[in-house]
């Protein structure tokens, strides 16, 4: 079985998409081939992957209550693509917002259902997450601590001889379970994903969110905005900024 990952991230690298697909991969048995949709150059080469695939899952995030435009014009070339070759495989979708809530990608699930209905494929169904970009950071700080419980084990060595340094390690084990239990619900539903990608059967619509009160998700969320606010010009002067075009 021929399962094809589509990061439909425009961000080039760190997207919560990416990572929310590499979990989902962890899940998910036979060929898997991970491709990026960022450009209209994109198009031909996903289009040829899908030729011989039997499932296909699109990892995305939400704009605007609905897909990205980029992938809505990929979703066009995609239904007449199908039509004209006679492709029939199933599609599920990975959908992550900024948004506590999951349920937020209720829309965006509707259309891929549609569009399902419309190219004559199989809707399989998706995860909707909520609080994504803050899962995506949980993955960040995690490297973090592997980097530093690395580099603890090694002064450790040097200074003293010991591999295992004791309070490194008791450090590392309680950041990584209180990164693996935000990260529960999603891990969770995408376990539950991949059962029914592997069987090719349909797996529901299915909503989760990082595990963590909705007063603490605003709080940290306001400080990361305001943060990354400084960093793309001033405070609001980032946003209020008139934008170039892209050429």
């Amino acid at each position: 079985m021929k399962t094809v990952f589509i990061n439909c991230s425009p961000k080039k690298r760190f997207c919560a998409s990416a990572y929310f697909l590499a979990l989902q991969k962890l899940f998910v048995g036979g060929k898997k081939v991970t491709e990026k949709l960022r450009t209209p150059a994109d198009h031909a080469r996903i289009l040829e992957q899908l030729r011989d695939a039997q499932a296909a899952v699109f990892g995305l995030p939400l704009y605007v209550d609905g897909i990205p435009s980029h992938v809505l014009r990929f979703l066009e070339e995609m239904e007449t693509f199908c039509k004209q070759n006679g492709i029939s495989l199933n599609l599920y979708v990975v959908a992550n917002n900024g948004f506590i809530e999951g349920r937020q990608n209720e829309g965006l699930m509707q259309s891929f259902e549609h569009f399902c209905a419309r190219a004559g494929l199989t809707w399989g169904g998706g995860v909707g997450i909520g609080g994504g970009v803050m899962l995506n950071v949980t993955r960040i700080l995690f490297l973090v601590d592997v980097g530093l419980l690395l580099l603890n084990t090694l002064l450790s060595a040097v200074n003293t001889g010991n591999l295992f340094p004791k309070d490194a390690w008791i450090s590392f084990g309680e950041n990584a379970a209180l990164l693996l239990y935000f990260n529960l619900g999603v891990l969770f539903y995408l376990a539950r994903m991949g059962g029914a990608i592997r069987r090719r059967a349909f797996s529901g619509k299915k909503y989760t969110r990082i595990l963590i009160p909705s007063f603490v998700f605003i709080l940290f969320a306001d400080i990361f905005f305001i943060i990354i606010s400084l960093f793309e010009g001033g405070l609001f002067r980032g946003w209020l900024a008139r934008k170039q075009p892209e050429k």
